[in-house]
């Protein structure tokens, strides 16, 4: 890893988060930049945690569970981590695998709904029966 340094800015901007969202990281502690002054640089160790962070938010993992996971590695090394990591996958699937199911019920419904509203406009409209006056 190179000796590259971002600064707060650039840190938002390369991993595209707001400056409330990074400092949030900061707050409980997923990330612990360098500080000089009121400024902060990120090295490789924070950018490359602030990578984990992003690819396990993209799977929808819980921030407290990815920050105990970057803790292993800190306390235990890598094959802890990795077969935290393991665990982690196989969880957080089987918790997409019901979104999944309850998103296909959803879209089903939507369709059956859509299609006899869709219905109700192609038939001809009935027509009602006049009174006649005398």
């Amino acid at each position: 890893m190179s000796d590259t340094r971002l600064t707060f800015k650039e840190m938002c901007a390369r991993f595209d988060v707001t400056p409330r969202t990074l400092r949030y990281y900061e707050y409980i502690e997923l990330l612990q930049p360098e500080r000089e002054g009121r400024s902060r640089y990120f090295g490789p160790r924070e950018i490359a945690r602030m990578t984990l962070i992003m690819r396990g938010r993209r799977f929808g993992i819980k921030l407290e569970d990815i920050r105990q996971w970057l803790m292993i590695y800190e306390n235990d090394g890598t094959s802890a981590q990795m077969q935290a990591f393991v665990e982690m996958a196989d969880r957080q699937m089987a918790e997409l695998e019901e979104q999944r199911e309850q998103l296909d019920e959803a879209m089903r419904e939507l369709k059956e709904l859509r299609d006899e509203t869709a219905g109700f406009l192609t038939k001809p409209p009935k027509l009602q029966p006049t009174a006649v006056s005398r």
